[in-house]
């Protein structure tokens, strides 16, 4: 279950341009169970296999950042029974990976409100980011907990215990104080599963991020998926508001 070092060079087809930063939201665990007959808790553990692929393939291929959706603030209102198996899932995937994630240089990092998180589980994810903290490779960040409203409310809530008054307030002073704030916005986010929306996932974040949706379930989502879903970004202009005529002009 654990990712084997050394990460070996890409074996990704060559395209133009590879984004910097990928955010996914993991879509159709339950629904890969349920297909099978199985329980979902078990589409839940084979997720965390394409999970760990997901890792490997990002900084195989020298991408920066890889932001992955794991439980949102409102998973809570799912069946008890469920929500206590993914806790301790996730508990022991953090155990089982965390060696391989730091000898493969990567830094970890949970983002999301870690309140209602069991002591356990707040304990080791404290003991995740402290033994990669100093890691340069790519970094590596885990939304539990997380919604995109919430994280939006809690860096105005910084702001103003800080004493920020309301006319020193602009998009690059609340940046600050949002999450993943010191890395760069998402350059592709990837949903599985075939929804076509954002659920409440880095709402600030993604306002500029190139969108790759697909049908395949998480647990089926494979390198070759990746490899796709790269070339179609590959395939895209960012014009973040400008023409397609000044882009060409300054790529020229």
């Amino acid at each position: 279950m654990v990712m084997s070092p050394p990460l070996e060079e890409s074996s990704l087809p060559a395209t133009t341009e590879l984004p910097q930063h990928v955010a996914i939201i993991m879509d159709g665990n339950g629904r890969w169970a349920k297909k099978r007959l199985m329980p979902r808790i078990v589409g839940h553990k084979a997720g965390v296999k394409s999970a760990r692929m997901a890792v490997e393939v990002c900084a195989r291929n020298g991408i920066s950042a890889l932001t992955l959706f794991a439980f949102s603030s409102e998973n809570w209102n799912r069946p008890r029974k469920e929500v206590d198996l993914l806790m301790d899932l996730f508990i022991k995937s953090l155990r089982e990976e965390a060696s391989a994630i730091n000898k493969n240089n990567i830094r970890m990092q949970i983002i999301g409100d870690r309140s209602a998180f069991s002591e356990k589980l707040q304990t080791r994810i404290t003991e995740v980011e402290l033994l990669t903290k100093n890691n340069t490779g790519m970094t590596l960040s885990i939304a539990a907990n997380y919604g995109g409203r919430w994280d939006i409310v809690q860096a105005v809530q910084q702001l103003i215990k800080q004493g920020v008054t309301a006319e020193d307030i602009d998009e690059t002073v609340l940046e600050k104080y949002l999450m993943l704030s010191d890395l760069p916005a998402p350059d592709l986010f990837i949903r599985t599963g075939g929804e076509h929306r954002i659920s409440n996932f880095l709402l600030w974040q993604i306002a500029y991020t190139e969108q790759y949706f697909t049908d395949i379930l998480w647990p089926d989502f494979s390198e070759q998926h990746f490899s796709q879903a790269f070339d179609d970004y590959a395939g895209r202009q960012r014009r973040f508001g400008r023409t397609g005529e000044q882009v060409e002009e300054e790529d020229a």
